[in-house]
């Protein structure tokens, strides 16, 4: 009898175990677990906007490409279902479903629902948030012409909103808007109402608006290779100082690609630098890659050969690999090698949008050339200079040499009735200003560095005057003082 009620006791044991099992896998539904994230970034920012606090709806937003990845039809409609539950939202409901694949809802009982504020509407930052999540689901999805629909019902809507909580959400459905445009080849459909908005934005202070229309209209003008177009709205528009990093960086990056199509390279290098600083440290790796070839072909470009540790990293090695031979090639001075390289890795270059630049640097290759000659050799012929660099004649070769001594890449001297060039001793480059110049460049930059970094600090609200005496201290400590004062003054009387 006691083996057969064990017995009974270990089943009963074993069933608890298999219910218990049942009701964590059921509590730990994916699409459950998803609506219960969108209800809290929804509270969140309810509470943003009660309380004027901005860092809530940038939690949400940072938040958004892991949200974006739980996305589904069965999501979605759970969502919208909960939360479009005002006669008011019924027609915002019903035109944001028709973008949603039918898929069977999760169980009323089990997703969160509003509440008390069923019968009110949803705040219209609320709203737009479920509208981009909406936009976001049919970019992922590749339905790029429900995509441009949904876009354009959104920023219509936005055109009636004037409210700085709603800023920061607006800013990302206006990227999103150009990027459904991207995804069907319409982008220059885009470019008006892009600027409309941008000169609204300036109009009311939007600083994050303004800076995510600017970097959509670069990325516009610079899609279609219209860089004179992309320099005029640079010199004519303010980037605002209070935008957010990830936004200066894509304006620091399409600086970079101005100016280094415009031949000043140097400039190019800084905003390229500035633009990696600010990238954000643990995503965002094809952003990297992309500043990081642009940033080598530039530094080629101004004469300098990238250290070696560039190549090396993590998250730019294989993206790297067609430039690190390229920087070999320009390394070494070898003309057939760079044409090697060129024609092996062209589609490269060009879907990279650096191929004009790396033509440019057949010219750096020569200069790299005509440098190594004149180091090896004290005294040599055009002709066998010209042997040396595959060129058609001597002359071709006397020309060459004259341009780089004119710019200051060797030091040698022409014999034209000899048909030689001979070299000079290497000055010393201490004896010149160019140590200064790089110092002082050094400086400059830490101490940019440092100004942005102050602007980027956040402060507690009126906590600069929690180390300041109250009103009724500095009477007390006054007092104390003067009753201080009149005690040293009797003293005084007393000693005399």
């Amino acid at each position: 009898m006691t083996a057969t009620k064990k017995a009974d006791k270990v089943e009963d044991v074993e069933m608890k175990d298999e219910t218990e099992k049942e009701v964590e896998v059921e509590k730990k539904d994916p699409n459950l677990l998803s609506v219960e994230d969108i209800r809290e970034h929804c509270k969140l920012i309810r509470r943003s906007v009660e309380t004027k606090e901005t860092r809530f709806v940038l939690r949400v937003l940072r938040a958004l490409p892991v949200t974006r990845r739980k996305l589904n039809p069965t999501v979605l409609r759970t969502v919208l279902k909960t939360f479009y539950t005002a006669e008011g939202d019924k027609d915002t409901k019903e035109s944001l479903l028709k973008f949603v694949a039918p898929a069977v809802e999760l169980d009323g009982s089990l997703t969160p629902s509003r509440g008390k504020a069923s019968a009110t509407p949803l705040f219209p930052e609320v709203d737009y948030y479920m509208s981009l999540l909406v936009l976001i689901h049919l970019i992922d999805q590749k339905k790029g012409g429900e995509a441009v629909v949904c876009a354009k019902q959104i920023v219509a809507k936005l055109e009636n909103q004037n409210r700085r909580t709603l800023d920061l959400i607006s800013a990302k459905c206006y990227f999103y808007y150009m990027r459904a445009h991207e995804m069907v080849g319409q982008l220059a459909d885009s470019r008006t109402m892009l600027h409309s908005r941008l000169r609204t934005a300036t109009l009311r202070n939007d600083f994050e608006g303004q800076a995510v229309l600017i970097n959509c209209l670069l990325r516009n003008y610079l899609h279609y290779n219209l860089y004179n177009q992309a320099d005029k709205l640079v010199l004519k528009c303010t980037f605002p100082e209070q935008a957010s990093n990830n936004e200066w960086a894509r304006y620091y990056y399409y600086l970079g690609r101005i100016k280094a199509m415009q031949l000043d390279y140097s400039e190019a290098h800084k905003h390229l630098l500035q633009s990696a600083r600010k990238a954000p440290q643990n995503s965002a790796a094809g952003f990297k890659q992309h500043v990081a070839k642009l940033s080598v072909t530039v530094d080629l470009l101004l004469g300098n050969i990238p250290e070696r540790q560039t190549f090396l990293l993590k998250e730019v090695k294989v993206a790297l690999h067609p430039y690190l031979q390229l920087t070999q090639a320009v390394k070494s001075g070898d003309l057939v090698r760079f044409a090697d390289v060129v024609k092996n890795f062209a589609d490269q270059f060009n879907t990279d949008h650096t191929y004009t630049l790396i033509m440019r640097l057949h010219h750096n290759v020569v200069k790299t050339a005509v440098r190594t000659i004149s180091l090896a050799y004290s005294k040599i012929t055009f002709a066998d200079i010209a042997q040396k660099l595959l060129l058609d004649s001597p002359e071709d070769a006397e020309f060459i040499v004259a341009k780089a001594i004119r710019d200051g890449v060797i030091e040698a001297v022409l014999d034209h009735d000899s048909g030689t060039m001979q070299s000079r001793d290497t000055s010393d480059v201490y004896a010149t200003r160019e140590p200064q110049i790089a110092f002082n460049q050094r400086i400059e930059f830490c101490l940019d560095l440092h100004n942005h970094s102050v602007k980027a600090m956040r402060f507690p609200p009126k906590s600069y005057n929690k180390e300041l005496e109250s009103a009724e201290d500095r009477r007390e400590r006054e007092a104390q003082d003067l009753e201080l004062a009149k005690e040293m003054a009797e003293d005084d009387d007393d000693a005399y």
